[in-house]
């Protein structure tokens, strides 16, 4: 076969095939693996390589990539998706492939194009740091106002039990005065009743 005609399938070939998310996991607990497959096999069914793999259940979410792969189907033309797309971004994937593009052409050396992509690596890592520690203050911000509204909480059902067992002990403190006071009105009816009794015997 010709060269020229080899060369075109090749590019074909590879035009057909797209980076996209395959699904795993269980439902609504979803991680997904970063694949190269055929743009004409089913979404999860087989595929040429596997590349990485995106969870996204944490925050921020997870991402392991084989950056020397990516950029490679990349460079031979394979496709991302959408999704696939914002994901290589992320990770550098579509800067070195960029890069790359820009190396080919002349416009840089490759040293140049790995001082360039470096550069771009530390300022990433910057910002994702900066993310993860702000994420970390605002929920240790969170748990400390959660701790704070349930101590709160404690405080009152305490004062309020409290406030109750005094209650009970006043009314408890008050019963027996009663008594007393009931039984000095009974011997004072005695006393009177035994004083009438004598007045009548000495009349008699």
């Amino acid at each position: 076969m010709h060269p020229a005609r080899k060369g075109e399938l090749a590019l074909v070939h590879f035009m057909a095939t797209k980076l996209r998310l395959q699904r795993h996991g269980r439902k609504k607990q979803a991680y997904y693996y970063i694949v190269a497959a055929d743009s004409r096999a089913p979404r999860d069914g087989r595929f040429i390589e596997r590349i990485g793999d995106y969870n996204p259940n944490t925050n921020p979410a997870t991402i392991n990539l084989d950056l020397t792969k990516a950029v490679k189907w990349l460079d031979t033309g394979a496709i991302p998706t959408d999704t696939v797309r914002a994901i290589l971004s992320y990770k550098g994937a579509m800067m070195l492939h960029h890069l790359h593009g820009g190396v080919n052409k002349g416009v840089f050396t490759a040293e140049e194009a790995d001082a360039k992509f470096q550069a771009w690596m530390t300022e990433k890592e910057s910002k994702v740091q900066s993310k993860r520690e702000r994420l970390a203050s605002a929920k240790a911000q969170t748990n400390a106002e959660k701790l704070k509204a349930e101590a709160k909480v404690k405080e009152a059902r305490a004062a309020a039990i409290a406030a109750k067992n005094a209650a009970a002990e006043t009314s408890a403190s008050e019963e027996p005065a009663e008594e007393v006071t009931s039984a000095d009105e009974v011997n004072t009816s005695e006393d009177t009743a035994n004083t009438t009794e004598s007045d009548t015997q000495n009349e008699a």
